[in-house]
């Protein structure tokens, strides 16, 4: 991991076609802006890891999560 140090308006270059700009700190919080093209999907993590969770549970198959269900609770009964 790179770890750089920015001040309001400093820029980060990552390749040709993405800068990320700080626009704003405020005590233990920082406001940036990302510059990319339309094909390069930006995220925050947080929602990046519901995207990602919600398109593995669209892929499993209904009868499996299914059968999970079932097998745990016959677990539990016993």
């Amino acid at each position: 991991m790179l770890i750089l140090s920015r001040k309001t308006d400093q820029q980060i270059k990552i390749g040709d076609d993405i800068t990320i700009t700080i626009i704003d700190i405020h005590g233990d919080q920082v406001k940036i802006g990302v510059e990319a093209p339309k094909n390069v999907k930006v995220f925050r993590q947080e929602v990046f890891n519901a995207i990602k969770s919600e398109n593995t549970a669209a892929a499993t198959p209904a009868g499996s999560s299914v059968e999970k269900i079932l097998s745990l609770s016959k677990l539990l009964k016993k």
